[in-house]
């Protein structure tokens, strides 16, 4: 008996919904409590169960995009991975990759749970110490923050790839909208010199929001971005999320979306597996690929 091949979670899942009827929504989502690299390398040898045809027609069905924030729009894990490993070192440790894959992306006092119990220190730093004593640093750095890099010469100058894809799919008619874990406080902090940019999402999703009980891996601040768009929520399977974590990966996932994800070069390989697509910058995403209005200017 032939048996079908599956690349992608997502495909697991569009059989389940398929074969089910069962709305996206009520699949159970990945405990958070599992590691991150177990649940992605799980996930891609789970995947090889079914044929390889479904997500590629579903590239064709996309009509609503989702961004993360930092570490995709804006360039702002730097700051923490600064401030994190300048009080690490008053332990004498040291900050690496593998602690910061466990930590973006997801709610603070979670991350903050995360920093002192991987690290060891949770004895003499609680995780609430840790954020006050954070907080204090990024104050001041995250209102120096600059768009993501990575810039092409255009007729018009230098243009950043992140507000290149924002403004062309504002421009195309195409609905976008940020969510983030960051806090409100945070959020106008960071974004308070890229008004241009921010200003043209229909709407916000914040880590503080009433409606995000859980951080992510939880789906729950995509699930309510997407209720947010104009009409009303919007099926699952016609959103594209763009993000940079494995946790936010992985919470796209949960929320039965397709995800584009522009990792960090540092971050460890085994974390790309879930996504449906793996890019070194945003100047390297084509709409066309995923039935959204083609750019119109050149990246050459």
């Amino acid at each position: 008996m032939k048996h079908n091949i599956i690349s992608k979670p997502k495909q697991i899942l569009d059989l389940i919904v398929c074969a089910t009827q069962t709305p996206r929504s009520s699949v159970r989502f990945y405990s958070s409590k599992i590691q991150l690299r177990y649940q992605f390398r799980s996930a891609s040898v789970s995947a090889k169960m079914a044929t390889q045809t479904v997500c590629d027609s579903e590239k064709k069905l996309i009509t609503h995009v989702i961004f993360d924030m930092d570490g995709l729009l804006i360039d702002t894990e730097k700051f923490y991975t600064e401030v994190q490993e300048i009080i690490l070192s008053r332990f004498n440790k040291t900050f690496d990759w593998s602690l910061k894959a466990k930590m973006m992306g997801k709610k603070a006092i979670e991350a903050a749970r995360v920093f002192v119990e991987e690290t060891g220190i949770s004895d003499s730093l609680t995780a609430e110490d840790f954020l006050v004593e954070r907080e204090a640093m990024l104050q001041k750095m995250f209102p120096t923050c600059d768009l993501m890099p990575g810039t092409i010469c255009l007729s018009v100058g230098l243009v950043k790839g992140a507000s290149r894809l924002v403004k062309h799919l504002h421009a195309a008619g195409v609905p976008i909208c940020v969510a983030t874990g960051s806090h409100k406080r945070h959020y106008e902090l960071k974004t308070q010199n890229h008004g241009g940019i921010f200003s043209l999402m229909h709407h916000i999703v914040m880590g503080d929001d009433p409606e995000v009980k859980q951080g992510k891996p939880s789906p729950d601040v995509f699930l309510a971005a997407a209720r947010r768009f104009e009409g009303g929520s919007v099926d699952p399977s016609k959103i594209l999320v763009f993000e940079d974590a494995p946790s936010g990966v992985l919470a796209a996932k949960n929320a039965g979306m397709s995800v584009v994800m522009v990792p960090d070069p540092r971050l460890d390989s085994s974390y790309h597996e879930t996504a449906d697509k793996v890019l070194s910058s945003l100047l390297d995403f084509n709409p066309a690929d995923w039935g959204l209005p083609p750019f119109t200017d050149s990246a050459t």
